[in-house]
């Protein structure tokens, strides 16, 4: 299935060949985590607050080993940027996170915010290909949460046209104050095409779709069983909404179910994938072991995204973006 095509200036164009390889195709990881990583990280040390030089250290090592099967590698502009750049191939694409891992948390919902002192402009100047903006979304919302995250995926948007960089935008649902998180596993797939919908106007500017799974994030239908039908529905309803190229997000999957995940988005039109945890939790796991950490990412990682990039190139659709006439 694919999707409506939409032009693109020649510096965004550029940029989205960047972070593609040879093929076009997009095998992206991210390493720009931060709530995910804080977490843990502070447990095991026995902190309240994660140390920042174990952040660090666990994204640069991160950088080290999983850029060279990747295309494109996704960091923070805080934790990771600074002492991991140099980790990056100057032949691999760069993209630089826009949205704080803080949200204003308000009765009616998640309200987001851009990473403190950070700009579209400064990711601009320090190299970036693309500007990764995740916004937190809930159809359901209050009318003034939804507004504001409208306003500022739009505002992001803007900044990423006026500096010609590549817009890509991840979209997440998540519970609502007061709402069981298991609520929502029955409700997964309309609470996802619903959290796409407001986005989907070509003329908001967005060059890639970072989405998650309109179905099961864990135990997924194996993608030739009796529920396959039913499943692809969903992906289906959502690739037809994209007005351009898109990639799956894990959102917090495991690998195999990540991989299953993806035969059902490549069979809708996704070009690709941009994942984190399912392709490093496991090695993560190790911390703060790191010689173990390091063990399991040169070797059990580097096995997922050899499985990843396989079916990446078997399965996933190209689509080559227009050049505007200047």
């Amino acid at each position: 299935m694919t999707s409506p095509r939409q032009s693109v200036s020649p510096g965004k164009l550029w940029g989205m060949r960047r972070l593609a390889d040879d093929n076009g195709l997009w095998k992206m990881v991210a390493i720009d985590q931060r709530t995910p990583l804080f977490g843990p990280i502070a447990a095991k040390r026995g902190a309240a607050v994660a140390p920042t030089e174990d952040v660090i250290r666990v994204k640069r090592l991160l950088a080290r080993h999983l850029t060279r099967q990747s295309s494109a590698l996704l960091m923070d502009p805080q934790f990771a940027y600074p002492d991991s750049i140099s980790e990056l191939p100057a032949h691999r694409g760069l993209m630089l996170s826009h949205e704080h891992s803080e949200t204003e948390n308000t009765p009616g919902g998640r309200k987001s915010v851009p990473i403190p002192g950070w700009s579209v402009a400064k990711a601009r100047r320090i190299g970036a290909d693309a500007v990764k903006v995740l916004v937190w979304y809930r159809a359901d919302a209050a009318p003034d949460v939804r507004a504001h995250q409208e306003a500022f995926v739009r505002s992001a948007a803007e900044e990423c046209a006026r500096h010609d960089i590549v817009m890509l935008l991840e979209v997440l649902i998540y519970p609502l104050p007061g709402e069981d998180p298991a609520s929502l596993t029955p409700r997964r797939t309309q609470l996802v095409l619903d959290s796409v919908r407001p986005f989907c106007d070509p003329g908001l500017g967005i060059d890639i779709y970072k989405l998650e799974p309109p179905g099961p994030i864990h135990a997924v239908p194996a993608a030739d069983g009796k529920e396959a039908s039913s499943l692809q529905k969903g992906y289906d309803e959502l690739a037809a909404m994209i007005p351009g190229p898109w990639v799956m997000l894990s959102a917090g999957a495991g690998a195999e179910d990540f991989e299953t995940s993806l035969h059902y988005a490549y069979r809708s039109g996704a070009a690709g994938y941009l994942a984190g945890r399912a392709i490093w939790s496991e090695a993560f796991d190790a911390f703060p072991d790191y010689d173990r950490l390091e063990m399991l990412l040169k070797t059990r990682s580097r096995d997922i995204l050899d499985r990843l990039n396989a079916l990446t190139d078997a399965k996933a659709d190209v689509k080559p973006a227009q050049v505007q006439t200047l």
